[in-house]
């Protein structure tokens, strides 16, 4: 079986219509063997779903999408699950394990360029899932949980353009790991200096020799940026049907002002009102890496 997963900065990507890489998973026994990236070589949901079918993918792993792309998927006879967020290998195996619930289609077309997601009957809703929960028709200003939404600096290098083949460890300042593909015992696959990574990482890869390995502190600037104070949103529960039901910490979805599903976490919540954080998780954290570079495809 070939899963496929929206693919950027090692997350799950938000919008399916505008997916520019794809991590491909290779699962027997169900067990993850394998993986790869394929680019999009098209735009707009049929072209993605085409390209899928092409690659033999069996599922996707998505976060939003709409009618018309579930649609697609469906001719193409690809299983969609819809509503991922976070670590793109976690999520595959969460799927594995059947803890991945499919919102299903949760925007829809109104013109081919982007998405906006649904307003119900007077008002709007705030529908629950066991992922998390999605606030359709409120807008965020921008995608602060975005890695790819932070300005990208010119990456320079000779690895710049090519697909390589890293293993890392992530580490807060205290010591404390947050991941390591040598846990995972697989390498991260990915085109350095396009911003598929995060910038420090990829600068820190740009000119690194196969078989070497390096350690780089990397500033928030350097990673995911700064807690961004323009990032919280604070909306009526009594605006928001649905909103009663989550609770602090919880992940939800909103939309910015493209349409896009968002993800945010629920920051704070009391009888009149509910605030959502859409900066990512890892935003104004200092973040050291040690990273080897295994292999330089082309």
């Amino acid at each position: 079986m070939k899963i496929a997963v929206t693919y950027e900065n090692g997350e799950v990507f938000q919008h399916f219509g505008h997916t520019e890489t794809f991590k491909v998973f290779d699962v027997e026994d169900g067990k993850v063997v394998g993986s790869q990236l394929i680019h999009s070589n098209g735009s707009g949901h049929g072209a993605l779903a085409s390209l899928l079918a092409e690659h033999g993918i069996h599922v996707l792993i998505c976060g939003g999408i709409g009618g018309g792309a579930q649609s697609a998927l469906t001719e193409q006879g690809i299983e969609l699950c819809a509503g991922a967020s976070g670590n793109v290998d976690e999520a595959v195996e969460a799927y594995l394990r059947g803890e991945l619930i499919n919102t299903g289609a949760n925007c829809d077309h109104h013109h081919e360029e982007g998405h906006s997601c649904h307003d119900h009957g007077e008002g709007h809703s705030c529908n629950g899932h066991d992922e998390g929960h999605s606030c359709q028709g409120h807008e965020v200003g921008g995608c602060g949980r975005c890695g790819g939404c932070h300005s990208q600096p010119t990456i320079v290098g000779k690895n710049v353009g090519k697909t390589v083949r890293t293993h890392y460890r992530g580490t807060f300042n205290d010591g404390t790991q947050f991941d390591s593909s040598y846990d995972r015992g697989e390498p991260l696959e990915f085109v350095c200096g396009v911003g598929m990574m995060i910038p420090g990482f990829d600068a820190a890869v740009a000119n690194m020799d196969v078989g070497q390995t390096i350690q780089v502190h990397l500033m928030p600037a350097e990673a995911y940026g700064d807690v961004d104070p323009e990032a919280f949103f604070t909306f009526e529960i009594s605006q928001l049907p649905g909103s009663e039901n989550v609770s602090i910490g919880q992940q939800a979805y909103l939309r910015d002002p493209n349409g896009n599903p968002v993800p945010v976490k629920v920051s704070a919540k009391d009888a009149q009102t509910i605030t959502f954080d859409a900066n990512h998780e890892m935003a104004g954290k200092e973040l050291n890496f040690t990273i080897e570079l295994v292999d330089v495809l082309n």
